[in-house]
């Protein structure tokens, strides 16, 4: 189901006119004899709407060459024989790509309320290829870039593990970078959230009145930062996001949850939480205390575009959690698939803050690179692709136990998806499809735990979904 969309747009399976406070669409559904035409007339408020981009990862050092193992440092000498303008599977972001995603991102009208960003500038690079000086510059050059393209939106950035240096080693008291990130973004932020920035990497501001956006430091939780690997409570981040939720309770406002490492279980390994394990559940039990307030979660980190739901104890559905895929499309040499570029808009009730949709916009890089221009396009409208009415807790939830139904094919497009239509000739199926699922509605240990069956791969795990 298309809901809400841009008004004035294009695309392969719609044209979207708007008039007053009527949006009419003449819509295609399906394909081949299956088509279906409707028209209707729906009274519906402006939707809000902001972008969500994530894991630039600017490889500086990228360049075409005849050597190919010299094409970029974040290949590790890898031969990158597919190089081209816009990129290469085993590197990470050139600047050209970058600049494309951005160009592609100011021109889809009309423009959105804000930009979420969840981190991650440096590359992919051994520690001796950067230094903090260089980790600063990078960071500057990104937000100069974003600032370039959108002088007068407002952007809510996170930090990610790679935007310190040594990577992952994020400390839980003020530093260079903490201090450093708080001037370049002293344009977006207010002075108490560029505060909490300075100290601890985190912050609150209020994107627009009854919306807070706070902007979590998870990298404080994330297992290989050695520098908060005995600390309870890292920079005193916990007691200060309850301290924020509560108030925001009070204040009747609702909350966008953004951070660089997420909440839960990866979905592509098996029980292996993002953050450290007690992290996970002390992130889990906090969010549950105030589901009422938070509106949605948002984060960056795997490169994979994925979903969560988190349940309460009893089953009931409480968040909607979304992880956007990343706009570097790099992987490692043994992994058999990666990522195409993506980012994507999110559409959200402005009477609730409620998500309603999300637009995802992909750049075909071997296509890219072979025409030598950056086409990026819709790769789908999630209610659309998906058959649902919104992305509230209870519509994802039902989205997920269809995944397991016999016959169903909406998990193969899902994970499709996942990878940003990288290969459709890729099959997640039996142990892989288990971890995907389990992790999507199983964010706690216990949960998760039964569900996957412990080290077992059997689809009969399935019924305890």
């Amino acid at each position: 189901m298309l809901r809400l969309p841009l008004c004035n747009r294009r695309r392969d399976r719609s044209h979207v006119v708007c008039s007053g406070t009527h949006v009419v669409l003449w819509l295609a559904c399906g394909r081949g004899d299956h088509s279906v035409d409707a028209t209707r007339s729906i009274p519906l408020p402006e939707p809000g709407k902001f972008w969500h981009i994530t894991d630039l990862h600017l490889d500086a050092t990228y360049h075409l060459t005849d050597d190919p193992t010299k094409v970029c440092f974040s290949s590790k000498g890898a031969p990158a024989i597919k190089a081209g303008i816009y990129g290469d599977f085993l590197c990470d972001s050139p600047y050209s790509l970058i600049q494309s995603a951005f160009t592609k991102m100011s021109q889809v009208t009309p423009q959105a309320d804000f930009i979420i960003w969840t981190g991650d500038s440096p590359p992919h690079v051994a520690a001796g290829e950067l230094s903090t000086d260089m980790v600063i510059q990078l960071m500057s050059n990104m937000s100069e870039t974003i600032r370039d393209h959108f002088p007068r939106l407002p952007v809510f950035p996170a930090l990610g593990n790679h935007d310190y240096w040594p990577q992952d080693q994020m400390p839980t008291s003020t530093n260079t970078i903490y201090q450093a990130a708080a001037k370049l973004w002293a344009p977006w932020l207010q002075a108490e959230a560029l505060g909490t920035l300075r100290e601890g990497g985190f912050y609150s501001q209020l994107a627009q009145p009854g919306l807070r956006v706070v902007s979590l430091n998870t990298v404080l939780y994330y297992g290989p930062d050695k520098a908060t690997a005995n600390a309870t409570d890292p920079a005193g981040q916990y007691q200060w996001l309850q301290g924020t939720l509560e108030k925001a309770a009070q204040n009747l406002e609702k909350v966008f949850i953004i951070a660089h490492v997420p909440v839960g279980y990866l979905p592509y390994a098996r029980e292996i939480t993002a953050v450290r394990q007690h992290h996970n559940e002390r992130l889990v039990s906090i969010f549950r205390k105030y589901s009422h307030v938070i509106a949605g979660h948002f984060y960056g980190h795997t490169h994979r575009d994925s979903i969560m739901v988190l349940l309460g104890p009893e089953g009931k559905p409480l968040n909607s959690i979304f992880v956007s895929p990343a706009v570097t499309p790099i992987k490692s040499v043994l992994e058999p698939y990666s990522n195409n570029p993506a980012f994507r808009v999110c559409f959200y009730d402005p009477s609730d803050f409620s998500l309603l949709d999300i637009w995802q916009y992909y750049l075909n890089l071997t296509e890219a690179n072979e025409k030598q221009t950056a086409n990026w396009r819709l790769e789908y409208v999630m209610t659309e692709a998906f058959g649902l009415k919104d992305l509230q807790p209870h519509s994802l939830l039902q989205l997920t136990l269809s995944f397991v139904l016999p016959q169903a094919n909406s998990f193969d497009k899902y994970f499709s998806h996942f990878l940003v239509s990288y290969d459709d000739s890729i099959r997640c199926e039996n142990g892989c499809k288990l971890s995907q699922v389990c992790a999507m509605v199983h964010l706690d240990h216990k949960a998760y735990s039964e569900c996957v069956g412990g080290s077992s791969a059997s689809e009969d795990s399935f019924a305890l979904l």
